[in-house]
């Protein structure tokens, strides 16, 4: 069952590992990223920030989306987490059962506009996210669970 489909562009790190697991119950964490499968370094970082019990996956986006089809991930708890709206839109758009989105952190860059305190979106990403929301997904910004949930249609 996925519970909650996040973008931020950090990944997994204290924040995410610790209080958005714990708080979705989660009990494995899906990494949707075509870097980190190649990178070492960045592949080392995250499993270092893997909170204890809570089994960790890596993939890339589209073997990623295999998982989510074949079915394989249904047994656990999924926190599923991408660096980028344009990921979480291709995730959404190819696996329908993604119902929460959470924009917790997208950087800025020139040309972005910030719709939050960690949220900032170029205008194509506003796209995406009017996609993702006319597909069905809930999205919303927050950084941490204790936050209050801005839903993202709202503010853009």
């Amino acid at each position: 069952m996925i519970k909650l489909l996040r973008v931020d562009h950090r990944l997994l790190h204290g924040q995410v590992a610790f209080s958005w697991t714990q708080n979705l119950g989660a009990d494995c964490i899906l990494i949707a990223n075509d870097d980190v499968p190649v990178n070492e370094l960045r592949k080392t970082t995250i499993k270092l920030a893997k909170p204890q019990g809570v089994k960790l996956v890596i993939k890339n986006i589209e073997d990623s989306i295999k998982a989510l089809e074949s079915g394989v991930t249904d047994k656990y708890k999924l926190f599923i987490i991408v660096e980028s709206v344009a990921d979480a839109q291709k995730l959404t758009a190819a696996h329908h059962a993604i119902k929460q989105v959470n924009l917790g952190g997208v950087k800025a860059k020139e040309g972005t506009r910030n719709i939050s305190k960690a949220v900032n979106l170029l205008p194509e990403e506003e796209i995406m996210v009017k996609k993702m929301i006319e597909q069905g997904a809930e999205v919303e910004i927050r950084q941490v669970p204790n936050d209050k949930k801005i839903l993202a249609s709202t503010v853009i």
